[in-house]
This record gives C-alpha cells, sequence and structure tokens, in this order.
C-alpha cells in the first residue's frame, strides 16, 4: 500500500449518504427527512411513455420498530416538483397529504371482565386487504396536481381511476409472516391507476414502505474512513452495505405520462422534493390521538432534495439549514459551494498524491452537473443555475438488463446524472464527477468524447476509479413500477432477507 493511500485510513473524511440525516435540523424531524429522489424513463417493459418519480422519506427504518412503526406526518405537505422550461420554478407540482384515522374512533376493541377497551396495538389479526378489519388504524392520503406556484397555482384532485375517489390507502408496513403471509401481493393491491387532470392518459401512484436502495459503505465513511475507496484496493461486495437489506423507507412513488411534464419546452424536465410544515406549532397539555398538539400559519419547507449528495459533499455546516429551506431560485447565494468546492480538497489531504484536486475554477464541470445540466444531454432550453435532478425524456431507456451503475460516464445515458435511476450507483459517480471525470473523455456511443466543460491537465486524478465497495445494480430491484423492492419483514429475521 503506498503512502498516500496509507494517509487514507487515519484521516477523518466526511461520511456519505444521499440524503441521510444530512442537516442539523432536520435530524429533529425523521417523518419529513428527504432521503431520495428517482427521476427516469420507465424501463419496465411496454411503459417507456411513462416518466417515473420517486421520493423517499424516514430514512433508518429498522424492519422491526413496532409497535407504531412508520407512519407519514399527517400536518406536513409532501411534494414533488417538476420545472419544464428551465426558469428554476415549479411548473407541475404534485403533493401529498396524509390522514391516520382509528377505526370505530378507537382502534381495536376488545371487552376484557366486561369493559370493552382498545388494544395498544395497531392490529390484532392478519393484514391482507385494504382496509382490512383486523387493522385499528388505517393511514390514507389525497393527492393532487397543481400547475403554476405550488401555492398559489391551479390545483386539482388526482382520482382513482375505478371509481373516481379521491382518497388512496397506504399499506401497513411489513410487520411479519405471522402478519402478512405474502406482503409482495398485499402491498399490490395498493398501486393505483390513476387519473390526472389535464393528462389524456392514465398514471399510476404508489405510497408505502420499500426496502433501503441506496448503495452505500455508511459506516466506514464514519469511523475515519475505514476503507481504501479505490477499484483493486476495496473489493465490490454486498457485505459493504450498511443500508440495503438493513432498513427499509417510505416510498411516495408516480409514474406520470412524459407528455403531462414536460410542457412547451425541450423535453428536459428538472425533478426536485420536499416537506413542509406549519410554521407554528403548540404543544397541548392533554394530547389526542387526532389533535396531539396544535398547528398553524403558512407551510415552511424544512426539507428538500434533488440531485444526491449535494447536502452531504457540497453544501457548508453553517447553510445545510437554509439548502433545506429555500427554493432552487435562490441557489445563487450557495453558487460558490460548487464553483470552488471543498470535498476534493479534502480527498487531496487524505490522500496526497493519490488524489490531487482538479484545478479549473470555477468548476464548470460541477456546475452543468448539478446546476445547469450538461448541454449536450439534459440542458433545458433555457438555462438558470439552480440545484435538482434533470432529465431529458428524450432519451431512450435503457432496458434494466443493459443498465450502466455507472450512467453517463459508463456510456449509458439514460443514468445518472441524467436523471437518476435505482440501480445508478451514485456515490461511486459522484465521487469520480468531483475529483475531476468529466475534465476527461467518456463514452458516449462507443466514442471517447471531450464534454469541453474543463482539460484533462485540469484533473491529474480525473481517472481514478473511486469507489466506496458497496455496488449497485438495476438488476437487483423490480423491473415494474414502483421498481424498488418491498419492504424487510420484521419478523422472522433471517441473515438474508427475501
Amino acid at each position: 500500500m503506498s503512502t498516500a493511500i496509507a494517509l487514507l485510513m487515519t484521516a477523518v473524511s466526511p461520511a456519505f449518504g444521499s440524503s441521510h440525516r444530512e442537516a442539523p435540523n432536520i435530524t429533529e424531524s425523521p417523518k419529513l427527512d428527504n432521503t431520495d429522489v428517482y427521476a427516469f424513463r420507465s424501463y419496465a417493459p411496454g411503459r417507456a411513455g411513462f416518466v417515473t418519480l420517486i421520493s423517499n422519506f424516514q430514512p433508518f427504518q429498522e424492519p422491526g420498530g413496532g409497535p407504531n412503526y412508520f407512519t407519514m406526518d399527517p400536518n406536513a405537505l409532501y411534494e414533488i416538483m417538476i420545472d419544464n422550461n428551465g426558469d428554476a420554478v415549479e411548473d407541475v407540482t404534485f403533493q401529498f397529504r396524509f390522514q391516520n384515522t382509528l377505526q370505530n374512533g378507537t382502534g381495536k376493541v376488545l371487552t376484557i371482565g366486561g369493559k370493552p377497551l382498545p388494544i395498544a396495538l395497531r392490529h390484532i389479526g392478519q393484514v391482507t386487504t385494504d382496509n382490512d378489519p383486523e387493522l385499528g388504524e388505517r393511514e390514507t392520503y389525497t393527492l393532487t396536481r397543481v400547475t403554476g406556484d405550488r401555492r398559489s397555482g391551479t390545483a386539482a384532485a388526482v382520482t382513482n381511476s375505478s371509481g373516481g375517489g379521491t382518497s388512496f390507502a397506504k399499506p401497513f408496513d411489513n410487520v411479519g409472516n405471522k402478519t402478512t403471509p405474502d406482503y409482495p401481493a398485499y402491498a399490490g393491491q395498493f398501486i393505483y391507476d390513476v387519473t390526472i387532470p389535464g393528462c389524456a392518459t392514465q398514471g399510476r401512484v404508489f405510497v408505502g414502505q420499500r426496502e433501503e436502495n441506496f448503495a452505500v459503505n455508511l459506516g466506514p465513511a464514519f469511523d475515519l474512513v475505514n476503507l481504501v475507496p479505490i477499484e483493486g484496493n476495496i473489493a465490490q461486495s454486498q457485505a459493504n452495505q450498511e443500508l440495503i437489506g438493513n432498513y427499509n423507507v417510505t416510498s411516495l412513488a408516480l409514474e406520470v405520462p412524459i407528455a403531462c411534464v414536460t410542457g412547451t419546452g425541450n423535453g428536459v424536465i428538472g425533478v426536485w422534493s420536499s416537506a413542509s410544515l406549519p410554521q407554528s406549532r403548540l404543544l397541548k397539555p392533554n394530547p389526542t390521538f387526532a389533535a396531539p398538539d396544535t398547528q398553524g400559519g403558512s407551510f415552511v419547507q424544512v426539507s428538500r432534495l434533488g440531485m444526491p449528495l449535494v447536502n452531504e459533499l457540497v453544501i457548508g455546516l453553517p447553510q445545510k439549514d437554509l439548502f433545506n429551506a429555500v427554493k432552487p431560485t435562490a441557489d445563487g447565494a450557495l453558487a460558490d459551494y460548487v464553483t470552488n468546492p471543498t470535498f476534493p480538497a479534502i480527498l487531496q489531504a487524505l490522500f496526497g498524491s493519490a488524489a490531487i484536486a482538479p484545478t479549473n475554477f470555477p468548476r464548470n464541470d460541477l456546475v452543468a452537473t448539478f446546476l445547469t445540466g450538461i448541454a449536450t444531454l439534459n440542458q433545458m432550453s433555457t438555462v438558470t443555475a439552480s440545484e435538482m435532478q434533470r432529465l431529458n425524456t428524450g432519451v431512450t431507456p435503457t432496458p434494466q438488463a443493459s443498465q450502466s451503475p455507472l450512467g453517463v460516464v459508463g456510456d449509458d445515458l439514460a443514468g445518472f446524472p441524467n436523471g437518476r435511476r435505482p440501480g445508478d450507483d451514485v456515490v461511486d459517480i459522484v465521487l469520480r464527477v468531483a475529483m475531476g471525470r468529466l475534465c476527461h473523455p467518456i463514452p458516449i456511443a462507443g466514442m471517447a468524447t471531450q464534454l469541453g466543460l474543463c482539460q484533462a491537465s485540469d484533473a491529474p486524478s480525473g481517472l481514478t476509479a473511486y469507489t466506496d465497495g458497496a455496488p449497485s445494480s438495476a438488476n437487483a430491484t423490480l423491473n415494474a413500477f414502483p421498481y424498488l423492492n418491498p419492504p424487510l419483514r420484521g419478523a422472522p429475521r433471517p441473515q438474508t432477507q427475501p
């Protein structure tokens, strides 16, 4: 092992994470913590005319974390925003609002010694159907499409294509095999065909618990980087996964016809997600199930996510909560973190001569990746520097079996940073891009192509194959909506979950 690599083993580095507990304030509100956003052309057979949007919340859900498990916050407003003309302002917003209801106002009741008493648990028997009588608490949600400003624009309810209802049910979390013997079949009942206002073709929605899909070797990164993140020095192994196979998340998933989100732009859309709470909260000394507190005032955004790893590895500690609170139109105030990033300098301090930080300032390659889109790939017709995922809906989706986990760097233009799919290994990609991979030619249609964002001489370490050793693969997830795997069960807990 070289001296430069050895230095890595003893130095301190920031931890990786897509957006899990990424800012001080959001650690206090895990139900509002937006962990991952995915935006991609649907690649399931026969669905290429759709865009799939997934926003995950509530990180580190321990599968056996009962008895109340992981409901969403009924006071919160969860949103997925789409900019389709490049002005960094939402043109289409999908809003989710949740409600928790006790059966008969009490939950399940047992008569004990002649006295009817609500039980302490959410269920008392097997739960296998929507609105199952054995489930004492039912969680439902509404979905609204807003055109224009998300607070003052034109709002219309998304309805169930079967019957026209406006209320959708969320499945009970995967408590275990005794409660729900066939959880995939149970959860499949909660995938709804929906009628979206202004859309000629039906879409689909699913909200529920899924297995965490973010591939990252998280623990060793916190432990003074107790790994060597270069191919050949650390083995690619599922044993390095810290989240996959251990935790669940809650997914808000939509499949929307492309024509309903592209508007009059050039087919590139910007996507980001957020969670907001009413401005004021007053705790009650006599709380009830329906009203444990009083909340009011305008909604205030407390969580925000577009591109992965931005708040973790790019935004400085004093501004992390601010980044979560502002809209993309305000990102110019934080642009220095992208044009003059600190993370590559940290890597150089750790690696020494084995990881020379790029010297092109401003870092136009990172500006293109995170703030403007790449001109030849996913830049909108109007360019406004702002942080969001940018997806060129005109790029043909790559079938699951042929996807490269390195996305564009791996000669797969349908992958990250052109949107983000479940199988894109964003940790490895972001590490390599941060160290100047786009200053060197990348393969496009099999040909080495120089993007012109910077020069190879600007990034001496740009071709180093950085990795955290936690591999990602599209083939490890579903090849159908909602793409992310069913959640890990709470019991029994085998070493290898199904």
